[in-house]
């Protein structure tokens, strides 16, 4: 039997190093089914506030979190912001931030913001300012980079204005209410429903475009170190062009998960890229439905994705299995 052991020992090996990348779902969240919400990590937690439910209806301001993706607590009801409805959020100084957003979907009354507000705990919430000197908008850029929060682009309305309401202007703020233009055009143009992350030192922005009423969506690939000198890097990946998709870095890697298309309907593909340049498809037996504007984040060396709209909204929480020794 000893004379086994070593034999054993490889074959477990082999079958642990062969293990291949798959997504599980770890839960049914008891959150109302929805997309657009905000989304952050914050005291080893997964936290998720307010959405969208539809578009005759006000947004919800609840905030939940929960330390396992399983277990999930309410930690407000009513949060104090209105406009939760693709909103823009971060963690940034060890604090929760929403800011801009809309409000009231297509009622009457509604309206973009420009307001900012944080929370150390998810409950007790502070408005940073009523007005930040960038103009009303909702589903822009929101990254962290050199110690700042950076916003990027967006649209001032969203089911009634056109292409003159995108915005390609890039500010930043060390507090979230002294706000510092740093561009008011970028080399990439207008544009709203993209992605920013941060990897390596750079800022790179992703896809997006426009929904109504002029649609068109992109799939160009930008990166910049300070937010004013942008350079391509390329003007058409091979994810298809696309709105209201998710993505994170993991892994060293920027990752786009799903999102919707005029001309497909919702996606349900994934990519990654160590350079927003050279992207390669993840294949993987199991997935999640094809959806749009679902939470995408890092939380516990896992790539998690939470909601979206899969036709019907979702309130299913999943995330990426990808080995330790996993090498693209």
């Amino acid at each position: 039997m000893k004379h086994l052991l070593p034999l054993l020992a490889g074959i477990i090996s082999l079958n642990a190093s062969a293990a291949e990348p798959d997504w599980v779902l770890e839960s049914t969240a008891p959150w109302q089914a929805r997309d657009s919400q905000a989304e952050w990590v914050f005291k080893d937690q997964l936290w998720i506030g307010g959405g969208w439910f539809q578009s005759f209806q006000d947004p919800p301001r609840d905030v939940w979190s929960s330390a396992d993706g399983k277990a999930w607590k309410l930690i407000s009801a009513n949060a104090p912001w209105l406009h939760s409805d693709l909103a823009m959020s971060l963690t940034f100084q060890d604090r929760l931030w929403i800011m801009g957003g809309w409000y009231k979907g297509r009622l009457p009354g509604h309206s973009a913001s420009n307001q900012v507000w944080s929370s150390a705990d998810g409950a007790a919430w502070n408005q940073v300012t009523s007005g930040a000197r960038w103009s009303p908008r909702l589903a822009s850029g929101l990254v962290e980079h050199r110690g700042r929060m950076w916003l990027l682009g967006g649209i001032e309305d969203y089911y009634f204005g056109n292409d003159a309401s995108l915005k390609n202007d890039v500010w930043s703020s060390a507090d979230g209410k002294e706000w510092k233009l740093e561009t008011s055009h970028a080399t990439w143009s207008p544009r709203a429903y993209h992605q920013a992350v941060v990897l390596n030192g750079k800022i790179y922005v992703l896809g997006g475009g426009n929904y109504v009423p002029g649609y068109h969506a992109k799939n160009d690939v930008w990166s910049s170190a300070d937010g004013v000198n942008w350079t391509c890097e390329t003007a058409s990946a091979p994810w298809a062009p696309r709105l209201w998709f998710s993505a994170a870095v993991y892994r060293g890697r920027i990752w786009v998960l799903g999102g919707w298309s005029k001309e497909k309907d919702n996606h349900g593909d994934v990519w990654h890229s160590a350079d927003g340049k050279n992207w390669q498809r993840l294949e993987t037996k199991t997935c999640w439905k094809s959806r749009h504007e679902h939470s995408a984040l890092v939380f516990q060396d896992k790539l998690w994705l939470l909601g979206g709209h899969a036709r019907p909204l979702s309130n299913e929480v999943w995330f990426l299995n990808l080995p330790a020794d996993w090498k693209p």
